[in-house]
């Protein structure tokens, strides 16, 4: 019998990373048995979209993994954030690893981006949902009977009901169609508690919403400001 291929999996916390963890786990060729998550240390959450690190934490723990966390500042720049997870990989792979899961679908330049740097340790890089149909694969998501909040959105996509709404079928019908339908582009991000993946659903409230503008790195828009909208969850036992 084959020797399974060891694999840390790149944990988002939300619905594409769980639906793509859930593929590669069948997958007989593959041993998962780490998350790796870039957490924003000076605020104690998850740098992509916010989450509270104890609902990170929890989340691994219901999921039956062990987490390594990737401790940046609060605002890195590149060459930090490129060092940091220099010294993260370096370590996997003096652990063993020779593959990496991703939950991307569609993005050509961030799979580009993702497979230049891992190849310097060789290590090879796995997208279970690679080219698949994003409503197709939203719509696995809940029949699989996952469940998801939506805990960040761009606002000037989407407006403000949006976020700290559930995956379902309602929230599908109600995107616009210039949004994927699972938000590839960045248009929205979630926090996934519960499916076959999770030993017991992760136990929350739903807390404020908070307004944020940053910088846009695309200089060629005129308007040098992104605003989103985020919903913070409050984890209770």
């Amino acid at each position: 019998m084959a020797q399974k291929l060891k694999t840390y999996f790149n944990w988002s916390t939300g619905k594409d990373a769980s639906l793509a963890y859930y593929l590669l786990k069948k997958d007989k060729n593959y041993e998962i048995d780490k998350f790796v998550t870039s957490i924003n240390a000076h605020h104690n959450r998850v740098s992509m979209h916010g989450l509270r690190r104890e609902l990170l934490i929890k989340q691994a723990q219901e999921i039956g993994l062990p987490l390594t966390t990737i401790e940046l500042p609060e605002e890195p720049t590149m060459e930090v954030y490129n060092e940091l997870m220099k010294q993260t990989v370096t370590q996997l792979k003096s652990q063993g690893y020779t593959h990496s899961g991703f939950g991307d679908i569609f993005l050509e330049d961030l799979r580009e981006y993702r497979e230049n740097q891992l190849n310097q340790f060789g290590i090879k890089c796995c997208f279970p949902l690679w080219k698949r149909d994003t409503r197709k694969v939203i719509e696995e998501f809940i029949e699989l009977g996952f469940k998801a909040v939506v805990i960040c959105i761009k606002s000037e996509l989407l407006d403000e009901s949006f976020v700290g709404r559930e995956i379902d079928a309602n929230f599908i019908k109600d995107l616009p169609n210039n949004v994927d339908p699972c938000g590839e582009n960045g248009e929205f991000h979630t926090f996934c508690y519960d499916g076959p993946i999770f030993a017991k659903p992760v136990k929350f409230t739903i807390g404020e919403k908070i307004y944020r503008e940053y910088n846009n790195p695309d200089k060629e828009k005129k308007d040098n400001s992104m605003g989103f909208w985020f919903c913070d969850l409050v984890p209770f036992d």
